[in-house]
This record gives structure tokens, C-alpha cells and sequence, in this order.
């Protein structure tokens, strides 16, 4: 999981996801993932990217998982299960660990069995997390 991947296999692996926010701006990409305080990456057997977790954390409060991302072809073989443990594992330590993520049945269910919380299901009563995407 610590080797560092080609700036081509990260922008396949965007690819294969559908993450063309990312792939349409490569620089940008680099950018991000050189400017992260903890990258992650999973590979399959023959050496091939498969999987990666990016956070940007001030490593005393806070922590944003800010990507992770699994090859539909390595999806539901526990990948993204490591990826996003490693990352937990990393900033356990922390108070607040933050994850912005589509609308979709499937993500809400792994978050859920990763033990995150949807902000309207909190038992104190929901939290409001505003965003802004351009």
C-alpha cells in the first residue's frame, strides 16, 4: 500500500470511476494529491492500482476524507474497506473525521458499516454541513 503510483495509473483509476471533475484537469489532480496529508493505494496481485484514499487533515482536530475510490473491477473484495481503515488508523487520534459523498444507496450503506453517521441521523440532533461546489 506505500508504493506511490504513476500520475497515469491515478488518472485511470479517476477514470474507471467516472471522475472526469478530476481526469479533465489532470495538473490539478497532481496538485491535490501532492498538496495531501495522507494518500493510501491498493494494489491487486499483479502490481495494478486498484484503489486509493486521499485525506487532508491539521492532524490535531480534523480529518477529511476528501477521495477514496476503488476500480470497478476490484469493487466489493474489501479494498475500500482497508483503504478507509488505514486512513481511520492514521488520524484515530482525531475528534472529527468529516466524509462528503454522492447520494447513493451503496456509499450510505458502506459509510454506515464503517461506523460514520449521516449528519441527519446524529442522536443529538442532526448537523448541518453547507458546501459549495463550482
Amino acid at each position: 500500500m506505500t508504493k506511490v503510483p504513476s500520475r497515469e495509473q491515478v488518472t485511470a483509476l479517476y477514470d474507471s470511476v467516472g471522475w472526469s471533475a478530476y481526469t479533465d484537469q489532470p495538473d490539478v489532480l497532481a496538485k491535490a494529491h501532492a498538496n495531501s496529508d495522507f494518500l493510501v493505494y491498493a494494489y491487486d496481485k499483479d502490481h495494478q492500482l486498484i484503489g486509493l484514499a486521499r485525506a487532508i487533515s491539521d492532524d490535531a482536530t480534523i480529518c477529511f476524507l476528501q477521495d477514496i475510490l476503488v476500480h470497478p473491477k476490484a469493487q466489493r473484495t474489501g479494498a475500500g474497506r482497508e483503504l478507509f481503515s488505514a486512513v481511520r488508523k492514521r488520524f484515530e487520534h482525531l475528534r472529527q473525521f468529516v466524509l462528503i459523498t454522492d447520494d447513493e444507496p451503496g456509499q450510505r450503506a458502506f459509510y454506515e458499516s464503517m461506523g460514520l453517521t449521516e449528519g441527519s441521523d446524529f442522536e443529538h440532533g442532526p448537523v448541518r454541513i453547507f458546501a459549495q461546489f463550482l
